[in-house]
């Protein structure tokens, strides 16, 4: 039986599967920590297995969060055995039935009561853990699908991090760099191909001139992709003429434009696209205008739409394309 699905025996603890999965790391990774940095259990069991305890896992903990802000593994790994004794209560009477207090040691991100996934992709994102962050964001999208994965797995994560860097002087600004990218990346590989035009169906998405958050918009392309529905994706940061040219060329039936800040949501652009019009006369045909992002909040922008979350997103353009 492996150590990832073998029960605990006499005495409890962990085994070295499972503390890898509570870390969100491989199982290996533990394995090394103990053999090259001493960082293995203090107790040892009857047979080959080793347990973790409570504070066997904490001093792990501590060991990823200080490799995360790119202290060395060895110096990593001597101050956490330092910080963990130093922790250590004094001598005295056992207790064996005072409740265990779970550890809060490691990345030091407010998640609250997120998914157990965020807490791994938190983790793996702040120890820079490329293949790590890959399997564990695909594991997310593929267990609970594109929408429910962003909604409840990753945008927790993101704003995690966000708040990380914010309240750190900057600090951990390459970290969300790094998360964004691995989650766009994941974005890609989960969507099936590119779906054939259709008169009448394309949606084409854009963030507003001078706006480069294009994460949302990908997760909503991959998201309409998934359903069969034809979408244009144009990105960061569209040019004015450029946007009017795609909507012209492509005859769309929404435009959904990102804004994540109010100094570059611009309501006479919106409103400018929703009255854009083509076809035959006596059959003319006008977009669609979604508004969404931050940017856009306030009092709405008239002749479009604002929906409320990916999920409503979705839904309005499934059911719009599909008329």
């Amino acid at each position: 039986m492996s150590e990832s699905t073998e029960p605990a025996g006499p005495g409890g603890g962990l085994t070295t599967g499972e503390v890898a999965r509570r870390l969100g790391v491989a199982p290996t990774t533990v394995r090394t920590w103990d053999h090259r940095y001493g960082l293995g259990p203090d107790r040892h069991t009857g047979g080959r297995h080793r347990r973790w305890t409570p504070a066997d896992v904490a001093r792990l903990e501590r060991m990823c969060a200080l490799t995360a802000t790119g202290i060395p593994p060895a110096e990593a790994a001597r101050l956490a055995r330092d910080e963990t004794r130093a922790a250590e209560p004094p001598a005295g009477p056992a207790t064996p039935d005072a409740p265990a207090r779970p550890s809060r040691a490691g990345s030091g991100l407010r998640l609250g009561d997120a998914r157990q996934e965020c807490k791994g992709i938190a983790r793996a994102a702040l120890r820079l853990d490329a293949a790590a962050l890959d399997r564990l964001l695909i594991d997310a999208i593929r267990e609970h699908g594109l929408v429910a994965a962003w909604t409840e797995v990753i945008v927790p994560t993101l704003q995690a991090v966000g708040r990380k860097w914010e309240s750190s002087g900057e600090r951990y600004v390459e970290v969300e760099h790094f998360l964004s990218w691995h989650v766009s990346g994941a974005l890609r590989r989960a969507a099936p191909d590119t779906v054939p035009d259709r008169p009448g169906a394309t949606v084409v998405l854009a963030c507003v001139p001078g706006d480069h958050h294009t994460l949302a918009l990908e997760v909503l392309s991959a998201a309409l992709t998934e359903r069969g529905i034809p979408v244009r994706m144009f990105g960061g940061a569209l040019p004015v003429e450029s946007l009017l040219a795609a909507v012209r060329r492509t005859g769309p039936a929404a435009v959904a434009l990102w804004a994540q800040s109010r100094t570059t949501a611009s309501r006479p652009l919106a409103q400018h696209v929703a009255s854009m019009e083509w076809g035959v006369r006596g059959a003319r045909r006008s977009p669609l205008v979604l508004t969404l992002g931050p940017g856009w909040s306030g009092r709405p922008v008239p002749g479009t739409a604002r929906p409320h979350g990916l999920a409503d997103t979705v839904h309005a353009l499934e059911g719009l394309a599909t008329r």
